[in-house]
C-alpha cells in the first residue's frame, strides 16, 4: 500500500493550496532558463524577457546541460524545474553553430511538456539601443496591447501557433475590469515571409488632437528582434482534450425559453397547458340558463302545443 503523506507544517500547507486546482486559475508564470552555451545576443534577449515579465517570471543564469526539449528524455529536467517553481511557460536559450541564437518557447500542463516552438534571434536590439523620453517607458505589471499584422497568422499553421504561445507570453494576469491609463505598451508581430516574424515592442504616447479622444502614436523602446521559425511541436490530441477541460462548477446552466436582445433586452416565452373547459363540473347552473329555458317556455304556451308529426306509411 502507497503511503499518503499529508504537510505538517503550516507553511508547506498553504504553499500546496496555492498550486492546487482553482476554478478561476491565476496568472501563468515564466521559467527562463540557459543551456549548454549561450551568446551574448541571447543573454541580452533572455534578460529583456525577463524585464519584461518580472513580477511573474522566474530565471535561472547556472547552465543546463541535460536539457533538450525536442528529443525524448531531454525534457526531464525541465519538467522538474517546472515543478519546483510552479511555472507553465519557459524560455529556453542556446547557441550552436547547427542552431545559432536559438530561443525554445514553450508550455507545459500538470508540470509536463504540452507544446514547443523553436525560433532564431536575428537582428536583435536591446532596450539599451533605443533613444526616448524615459517617462514613456512602460510600467511593470502594465496590460499590452498585441497587433498581428500579415495573412499567415491565419493561414501557416507555424505562425498560427506562435502567435499562440506569444499571447500566453506576455498577456499577463486575467482581469475583468480594466484601466485604460495603465494600457501604455504595445506588442507588434508583422509577418514578412511564413517562416519569419518581425517581433518590436513599442510605448503608448497620448498626445492632443482637439477632441475628447486623444491621439495615440507609437515610440519604439525595445527589444526588437526577427524571429525565424525553426521547429514546432503542437501537444497530442488527448494532452490537448485533457487540457481544455472546464469544471462544471464554473459553467453557467443554460435558461430556457429565455433569450436576449440587444433593444427589447431578456425576452421569455410562457407556455399554458390546455385548459378542459368542458370536462369541468360547473358548481352551480347559471342563472342566464335558468332565464332563457323559462322564456321559451312561455313562448311555447303562447304558441298552443305543437302537432306531432306523423310517419308515412311507406317509412
Amino acid at each position: 500500500m502507497m503511503k499518503i503523506k499529508t504537510p505538517k507544517n503550516g507553511r508547506i500547507k498553504r504553499e500546496i493550496e496555492k498550486r492546487a486546482p482553482k476554478l478561476v486559475e491565476t496568472g501563468k508564470k515564466t521559467l527562463i532558463l540557459h543551456g549548454t552555451k549561450t551568446s551574448s545576443v541571447l543573454n541580452s534577449a533572455l534578460r529583456e524577457i525577463y524585464h519584461l515579465k518580472k513580477e511573474n517570471a522566474v530565471k535561472y543564469s547556472r547552465r543546463n546541460v541535460d536539457i533538450r526539449p525536442f528529443e525524448s528524455g531531454g525534457e526531464t529536467s525541465l519538467e522538474f524545474f517546472s515543478l519546483k517553481t510552479d511555472c507553465s511557460l519557459f524560455v529556453f536559450g542556446s547557441h550552436s553553430k547547427k542552431r545559432p541564437n536559438n530561443l525554445v518557447i514553450g508550455r507545459a500542463f500538470d508540470h509536463h511538456i504540452y507544446d514547443l516552438v523553436e525560433i532564431g534571434v536575428e537582428n536583435y536590439k536591446s532596450m539599451n539601443s533605443f533613444s526616448y523620453d524615459k517617462k514613456l517607458a512602460p510600467q511593470i505589471g502594465s496590460k499590452p496591447f498585441f497587433a498581428f499584422v500579415g495573412e499567415g497568422f491565419e493561414s501557416v499553421e507555424e505562425l498560427k501557433h506562435l502567435k499562440e504561445i506569444l499571447l500566453d507570453l506576455f498577456h499577463g494576469e486575467v482581469v475583468t475590469n480594466l484601466n485604460l491609463a495603465g494600457l501604455d505598451r504595445v506588442y507588434v508581430c508583422t509577418a514578412t515571409s511564413s517562416k519569419k516574424v518581425l517581433f518590436t515592442h513599442c510605448a503608448l504616447q497620448l498626445k492632443k488632437s482637439g477632441t475628447i479622444v486623444p491621439r495615440m502614436e507609437l515610440v519604439e523602446v525595445g527589444p526588437s528582434m526577427d524571429m525565424v521559425v525553426r521547429r514546432h511541436r503542437l501537444p497530442d490530441d488527448s494532452l490537448r482534450k485533457e487540457a481544455m477541460k472546464i469544471a462544471p462548477e464554473s459553467t453557467k446552466k443554460k435558461e430556457k425559453n429565455v433569450t436576449k436582445d440587444a433593444i427589447q433586452g431578456k425576452i421569455g416565452k410562457i407556455y399554458i397547458p390546455d385548459q378542459k373547459v368542458g370536462s369541468v363540473a360547473l358548481p352551480h347552473r347559471a342563472k342566464g340558463v335558468k332565464r332563457e329555458r323559462r322564456e321559451a317556455k312561455i313562448k311555447d304556451e303562447a304558441n298552443g302545443p305543437r302537432e306531432k308529426k306523423q310517419k308515412h306509411p311507406s317509412e
